[in-house]
C-alpha cells in the first residue's frame, strides 16, 4: 500500500490523498469509485457526511497549524 497523506485545510475540510479506504462504524466500506483524493467534513455542516460538500464556506473557521502531541502514556 502506498502512503496516504492527510492535509488539514485552513477553514475547511481534511483532504485525503493516496491509497485508502473509508469504512463506517460497522466496517462497511464506502464506494469511492476509484478516487485517490477527496475531502472529509470537519465542520459538521455537510449534507454528505463524512464527505465535504463545501458547507464550511458559511462560517466555519479554524486555523490549522501543526504541533507535537505529548508522548504516549505507557500502561
Amino acid at each position: 500500500m502506498s502512503k496516504t497523506k492527510l492535509t488539514i485545510n485552513r477553514n475547511g475540510s481534511i483532504k485525503i490523498e493516496g491509497d485508502f479506504k473509508i469504512t463506517d462504524c460497522e466496517g462497511k466500506t464506502y464506494g469511492l469509485e476509484g478516487r485517490t483524493a477527496l475531502g472529509l467534513c470537519r465542520c459538521g455542516l455537510s449534507a454528505n457526511k463524512p464527505f465535504c460538500d463545501g458547507s464550511h464556506r458559511n462560517g466555519f473557521e479554524h486555523e490549522s497549524a501543526a504541533f507535537d502531541l505529548p508522548p504516549v502514556k505507557t500502561k
